[in-house]
């Protein structure tokens, strides 16, 4: 995949939206998901110069908002010195065609910008794997006809495309490579499945960082762990799934990963294609779920998040709720609960109130002894290495001696066994 994401020029954008009657909530635009379109837009380096949202009964099977509007948003663009339009709805190639006729300036998609900020934030093998694999993927029912928007090479916005092929020119190509990409991320999985098995046996809990775009999951893990991701007040600024092990009280220690911000109408074939950054949902042991306490629009983003969870994450997995940026809410602003703990990731407030949370929710009491096994009992010592944390081993004369932390069910089963606690 070409590698040069920095921005020559700052693109400048007009944002335009539809808001249908007859579209689901998921596909029509607002003033809200414009605001976010817009930071996105900032994500990827752009800069906005105006907002159009037009209301529809039907979107135009055509030029999709009708030519009246079109033309509306090509004097904007003209009036603005803009570079590009880019529309919050999902848009047909033919309709990226007919627009881009009207207004005469390169015309891109939500889901276009979200594929470019991937492109950008992509650190890792398997994080280039995964957004060059849904790329090709957004671009295959494209092909037909967008000769002017997919042969435009550079560092523009929308046009980090794969590679430097001629993409409308061999789809066959394009399903070769799709195929030897998803082979490629399998051997990425099974790799992160071994390290994985490996984790399970030494009996470290994962705990999943989870939390709409932006809520300050970064930040979190940084103020817990000092892991210095770059916590920058950006959308989708994690993409790479990140662990790093953090020591919650003397008898546990948990694996803290990160994930990549989840967001409103991200395409189902995004959240297809970055199942390995999310795969780590479903092996969690506690889906810690960050939400921004500030967010105006903070209920609805809870309930994006939580519908991924619901797909993602295997059924049963406790969920913290961890409301962040309290600093700047009233204290009523924040639900009390169980589950729900306050903190501010950035000035460290109630990181202590956190971890004791943690250990709560991962609900199983934890004791480090000291167990002295005849040497006819030997296998346990095996049934230990799969089961528990293990900290030192002794073969001694009176027996073997192994200092551990057990949960509750070892911890009964090994009683007769403990020296010491």
């Amino acid at each position: 995949m070409e590698g040069n994401f920095e921005k020559q020029t700052q693109e400048r954008a007009v944002l335009v939206g539809l808001n249908a009657d007859l579209f689901t909530k998921e596909q029509t635009a607002t003033e809200e998901t414009l605001e976010e379109l817009d930071a996105l837009l900032e994500t990827a380096g752009g800069f906005c110069t105006g907002k159009v949202l037009q209301n529809r009964h039907t979107p135009d099977s055509h030029s999709f908002i009708g030519e009246g509007k079109a033309m509306e948003v090509k004097m904007l663009v003209e009036a603005t010195e803009s570079t590009m339009v880019i529309f919050d709805n999902e848009l047909s190639p033919g309709n990226i065609r007919a627009l881009e006729e009207i207004i005469g300036v390169p015309v891109i998609d939500r889901s276009a910008l979200i594929l470019d900020i991937f492109a950008q934030r992509a650190k890792t093998k398997e994080g280039r794997l995964q957004v060059e694999l849904a790329q090709y993927k957004y671009l295959l029912p494209r092909l037909s006809g967008m000769g002017t928007s997919l042969s435009r090479q550079g560092g523009g916005i929308g046009t980090r495309g794969p590679g430097e092929t001629k993409l409308e020119s061999d789809r066959r190509h394009i399903r070769e490579r799709i195929n030897k990409l998803e082979e490629e991320l399998e051997q990425v999985r099974k790799v992160r499945g071994v390290q994985r098995e490996r984790r399970m046996k030494n009996s470290v809990p994962v705990v999943a960082i989870v939390g709409y775009t932006n809520a300050g999951k970064s930040t979190l893990l940084n103020q817990l762990t000092g892991a210095g991701i770059p916590a920058n007040n950006r959308l989708f600024d994690t993409l790479d799934t990140t662990s790093r092990l953090l020591t919650v009280s003397d008898n546990l220690d948990v694996i803290l990963s990160d994930t990549v911000g989840f967001i409103a109408k991200l395409p189902h074939h995004l959240v297809s294609a970055f199942r390995a950054t999310l795969e780590e949902l479903e092996y969690a042991d506690l889906l810690l779920h960050v939400i921004d306490a500030s967010d105006e629009n903070r209920e609805e983003h809870i309930a994006v998040v939580e519908k991924l969870i619901a797909q993602l994450s295997k059924p049963g997995t406790p969920v913290l709720q961890c409301y962040n940026k309290v600093d700047l809410v009233s204290p009523e602003d924040i639900p009390v609960g169980e589950n729900v703990v306050a903190i501010s990731a950035r000035s460290g407030k109630n990181m202590d109130g956190l971890l004791s949370a943690i250990e709560k929710s991962l609900g199983h009491a934890r004791h480090q002894v000291l167990l002295r096994l005849p040497y006819a009992q030997g296998g346990l010592v095996e049934t230990l290495h799969d089961g528990a944390k293990i900290l030192k081993v002794d073969y001694t004369g009176e027996g073997i001696e192994v200092e551990a932390v057990l949960d509750e069910i070892l911890y009964g089963r090994l009683r007769e066994f403990i020296v010491r606690e």
